[in-house]
């Protein structure tokens, strides 16, 4: 078979698999986990670190290494540390040995992995936009070759594209939730008005009031005069025997 024939071929199983694992995935958590499971058998490395950008800050989310009082908690400003230049310029930056004398390493406490000597830090892409940072790290000096860097590329647009779909559904999810609270809030008013003579406005300042006393969400005092309402409603008017 024709060599590039061959890796052309190669790459498309490569993108099918890590297509199958992160579309089998439940849960974005779990993609991450996925991620960083598929990444460290690419290259084998003693550590890999996702970080996704939340607004302005890169959050680490997921870590080949058990971190459970850091990942979720651990936050980087973009530009800060060589995970936060690639974020800034959506570049890879891969540094063969002593990582920590690059002049835009930083090192953090909590990470034991800031002490390796090698680290590989790629951008993870979608639409032209930083969705992330996906870092590999050796304990020793190691060196990246062009095709590690192209493989955890390939995995970052994937990823990329996986948590804008992550945060498009989010984003869904809530407006939808808004519609459902908007709804319920409008019957409620409604209800006080009818009940006790009240404006529309003074409907909305009662279910407020009753929100901060009772330290509940508005939802749910609208939820509790909805459910009242209907119940009073079925003792109103019986189905007929």
């Amino acid at each position: 078979m024709d060599p590039l024939i061959a890796v052309e071929e190669s790459h498309v199983d490569l993108l099918h698999e890590i297509g199958v694992r992160l579309g089998t995935a439940d849960g974005f958590h779990d993609v991450l986990s996925r991620v960083v499971e598929f990444a460290s058998a690419l290259v084998k490395c003693d550590s890999c670190l996702v970080y996704v950008l939340e607004g302005e800050e890169l959050v680490l989310r997921a870590s080949k290494n058990p971190h459970p009082d850091v990942v979720d908690r651990l936050k980087l400003r973009v530009g800060q540390g060589i995970t936060g230049w690639v974020a800034e310029h959506g570049e890879p930056v891969a540094v063969a040995g002593k990582a920590r004398e690059d002049p835009r390493f930083q090192f953090f406490e909590e990470l034991p992995e800031d002490n390796f000597e090698a680290l590989l830090s790629v951008p993870l892409m979608c639409r032209g936009r930083v969705m992330g940072v996906i870092n590999l790290q050796h304990r020793a000096a190691h060196v990246y070759n062009r095709r590690q860097i192209q493989l955890i590329s390939m995995i970052g647009f994937l990823v990329g594209a996986e948590i804008e779909m992550a945060r498009l559904e989010e984003a869904n999810s809530s407006l939808t939730e808004q519609l459902q609270t908007r709804k319920l809030v409008e019957r409620a008013k409604g209800i006080l008005q009818r009940d006790f003579g009240l404006t529309e406005e003074q409907a909305y300042l009662a279910l407020q009031r009753q929100s901060r006393q009772k330290r509940k969400a508005m939802k749910e005092i609208a939820e509790a005069i909805v459910l009242s309402d209907e119940v009073k409603g079925n003792f109103r008017d019986p189905e007929p025997s």
